[in-house]
């Protein structure tokens, strides 16, 4: 058979070229050890049992349904669900979005422009400026800590050609939303944003023909792939500057809870929160992005995929804190509600997180609305005075909507 798609993302397996061909037991092996269901091209390979042999097949496909459906309420009940008690009292928003949008848009640009900057500094050989991704990180704080919403949306800005600069500029908003979420301090919050922001700067040591294979990678251009670890550390070592807790998510980004992660596969408790907190975020954005090799997965499908990988390749409790700090309608999501009404998630009920607000793009009859209208889900029923739900999550693109387009809008 050949399997052209895993129940996972395929950088996130120990399978080196994403669609093979299976030949041999031990092949077999790894994919019962990592995957309960596969994909395969029946044109390129055989299809499933003969007909006569199907029962056992028929019923693999039921009870794998029925895990999904289990799966999703759980993690339905999870982000519903009020969390562990911290020690410290949770961020209050300081700000609507609408207010904080402005401020969020300039923050992000910013952001960008430094980014730019230091890695062409880095690729001329030059030292970047560690103060500069300092002040700009400590703006994104200050963002966040006003209203975390703003800046997560902006996080929807994406474009395969700079995937780099945006992926290290999207963790780092979306690293600083979980510790906002964990109530981390504000210094705290502006050490683990300037690791996220360097943690892949790496990456720019590895030969462009190796980032932009569309193919998948062969086991020596892996190796070559698991370099930038490395690289990433010693750039910032020999230009200086960054505080060790900062240094942390550079070094286990990509250590993972059961030992079989790079570059020195860490294991359990050998790597720190902000170890762990980088491996999450840095998975979630790649899993959600278009890459040159695959389409992303939805918000909610990522989310119910990493809860699955807990205890392997994640630290358990974190990832549940994960899921409730991004709701498992994150701000972003296309969403279809109980009235038939489709609409783009604008904002999170930090108290109700299956109650978000919703921008209205399409009637019940998939019409566009005349003008601007946003519901509250908490608040707001429908014609009957029933309360209105969401149905389902659509992908990105589903009747011509893009969310962006949408949340700029605000």
């Amino acid at each position: 058979m050949y399997i052209s798609q895993l129940d996972r993302p395929w950088l996130e397996s120990p399978f080196l070229f994403q669609g093979f061909e299976l030949r041999t037991d031990e092949e077999m092996d790894l994919l019962r050890k990592h995957c309960k269901y596969v994909i395969i091209d029946t044109a390129l390979g055989l299809d499933v049992l003969p007909l006569s042999n199907r029962v056992e097949y028929e019923s693999r496909m039921r009870a794998i349904q029925v895990e999904e459906d289990q799966l999703t309420a759980k993690i339905r009940e999870l982000a519903d669900s009020p969390g562990r008690t911290r020690t410290r009292p949770a961020y209050e928003d300081q700000a609507p979005l609408e207010q904080e949008i402005p401020r969020a848009r300039e923050i992000e640009s910013s952001a960008r422009d430094v980014m730019n900057d230091m890695l062409r500094n880095i690729q001329k050989g030059k030292e970047f400026s560690m103060e500069l991704v300092t002040k700009v990180v400590t703006n994104m704080v200050n963002s966040m800590i006003r209203n975390p919403d703003a800046m997560v949306c902006l996080t929807y800005m994406r474009k395969i050609s700079e995937y780099t600069a945006l992926h290290s500029i999207r963790t780092a908003i979306l690293g600083i939303a979980f510790g906002r979420h964990l109530v981390f301090t504000k210094d705290q919050l502006i050490e683990l944003g300037v690791g996220l922001m360097l943690h892949d700067i790496g990456m720019l040591r590895i030969p462009k023909n190796i980032i932009e294979k569309p193919s998948g990678l062969d086991a020596a251009e892996f190796e070559i792939m698991k370099r930038h670890v490395g690289w990433g550390v010693a750039l910032i070592k020999n230009n200086g500057g960054i505080p060790p807790f900062a240094m942390q998510v550079v070094q286990q980004h990509h250590e993972r809870h059961d030992g079989e992660g790079y570059p020195v596969r860490l294991k359990g408790d050998a790597i720190s929160q902000v170890g762990y907190i980088a491996s999450i975020v840095d998975v979630y954005d790649a899993v959600t992005s278009d890459r040159i090799y695959s389409g992303g997965m939805s918000a909610e499908e990522a989310l119910k995929r990493m809860y699955e990988w807990r205890e392997k390749d994640f630290h358990a409790e974190l990832v549940e804190d994960f899921i409730r700090c991004m709701g498992i309608f994150p701000i972003g999501s296309l969403v279809e509600l109980s009235t038939g009404s489709v609409g783009v998630v604008i904002s999170i009920n930090r108290a109700r997180r299956l109650k978000p607000k919703v921008a209205l793009v399409l009637t019940a009859d998939k019409k566009p609305y005349s003008h601007k209208l946003v519901t509250d889900l908490m608040e707001h029923t429908d014609g009957k005075g029933q309360e209105i739900k969401i149905s389902r999550v659509l992908p990105v693109g589903s009747y011509g909507i893009h969310p962006m387009d949408h949340i700029v809008r605000i």
